[in-house]
């Protein structure tokens, strides 16, 4: 059995028909505290594969600081990532939480089965760093 393709993309390119997804690909939210317009978007969510809320709470911090600093909404974005360790933090919680592991290996699963995944969170991947990227990369491998 050939192997599902893996796409991404964030949650409004979906509502407004701007990403061309596979038609058959199951829409698999990774979002930690979705909200109900998340929901309709996608036909599940698994927020063991959002960031922890210890991140997410950093981020939210450094992001606010540095709009203060006078940073556009990406480029604060951009740089509170640098700051907080986004990027090792956030694969540092997939390789070391159960849930986050059982949830990736459960997607290879399926992925290897045939099923073809869209993973889906809020972030504009052309103007924001995101975590759906890292994870598609943990998928990959």
């Amino acid at each position: 059995m050939a192997r599902g393709t893996l796409a991404d993309a964030h949650v409004a390119a979906i509502q407004h028909g701007l990403v061309d997804l596979p038609a058959d690909a199951t829409r698999i939210g990774v979002v930690r505290r979705p909200t109900s317009w998340f929901h309709a978007a996608v036909d599940e969510n698994l927020p063991e594969l959002g960031p922890p809320e210890p991140l997410l709470e950093s981020m939210r911090d450094a992001e606010a600081d540095m709009k203060l600093q006078g940073l556009c909404e990406e480029g604060a974005h951009n740089a509170a990532w640098e700051r907080v360790g986004f990027e090792e933090a956030y694969r540092d919680h997939l390789e070391d939480d159960g849930d986050a592991r059982a949830a990736i290996g459960a997607l290879s699963e399926r992925s290897a089965s045939g099923e073809s995944l869209a993973l889906v969170c809020d972030e504009n991947t052309e103007k924001k760093r995101c975590h759906r990227t890292i994870l598609r990369e943990f998928l990959e491998r």
